[in-house]
């Protein structure tokens, strides 16, 4: 027993630097995308592969199969495509169309995100049955509006999605995914946070949420001249 657990520290010793190695690759990929002049017009060509399930105006499906990304903040749609393309959030779809095939560079995340960032959608999301609406607008506002705000509209700054007029559906399994450790991408604190919702607690949250609209300005220049490098 004593040698087992001796050879598995040290593959975890040796697996350190590697896994250090990734992570500083990710976050250098990601702070290039966010600092990026974006090119709307190359965001647009880039755009047609997501369009193949996000549908031509980034509004998804209101089954929750796909969800929907117009109007999402610049900073949150790079930071969940450069998760994909390190092992940090997982599904075989967007893992094909976000590596580094169809993604060459950060520019291209630059362009593909802020052309998302300024698409809207007309099309109601789908939403929950209503009973319980009330309910998790209340556990909402105790537990979830200091971080992703009053309206849910996120903070762009701080990478916190925007989640108002999210379907229903996907934020349910979202949910469900953070708790089971489905999400590594969530951090140990926030899957604690929701691990503590009951399902009437989830599915309340969830339809307040696809019920809320966010009125907050879509300004993410003020992310990009805070990340840019002083001169």
């Amino acid at each position: 027993m004593n040698r087992k657990l001796s050879a598995l520290a040290s593959c975890a010793v040796l697996l350190l630097p590697l896994l250090a190695h990734a992570f500083s690759n990710a976050r250098q990929e990601m702070l290039e995308a966010i600092r990026a002049r974006p090119n709307l017009d190359h965001g647009a060509e880039l755009f047609r592969n997501c369009a193949i399930c996000h549908g031509h105006n980034g509004g998804g499906t209101v089954d929750g199969g796909v969800p929907r990304i117009a109007g999402q903040h610049v900073s949150v749609l790079i930071k969940q495509l450069v998760d994909y393309r390190h092992d940090r959030r997982w599904d075989l779809r967007m893992e094909h169309y976000a590596d580094n095939h169809h993604l060459k560079n950060p520019q291209d995340l630059a362009d593909v995100t802020a052309y998302i960032h300024q698409l809207e959608v007309n099309v109601p999301p789908g939403v929950g049955d209503g009973e319980l609406v009330e309910h998790g607008g209340a556990l909402y506002a105790g537990r979830c509006a200091s971080c992703h705000g009053r309206f849910a509209e996120g903070n762009a700054g701080k990478q916190v999605p925007r989640l108002a007029g999210q379907h229903y559906e996907y934020l349910m399994r979202q949910i469900y995914d953070a708790v089971d450790r489905r999400r590594p991408n969530f951090s140990p604190a926030h899957i604690r946070i929701l691990a503590r919702l009951n399902r009437d607690d989830i599915m309340g949250v969830a339809d307040f949420l696809s019920r809320g609209p966010a009125e907050e300005p879509r300004v993410e220049s003020s992310l990009r001249a805070a990340l840019a490098p002083q001169r």
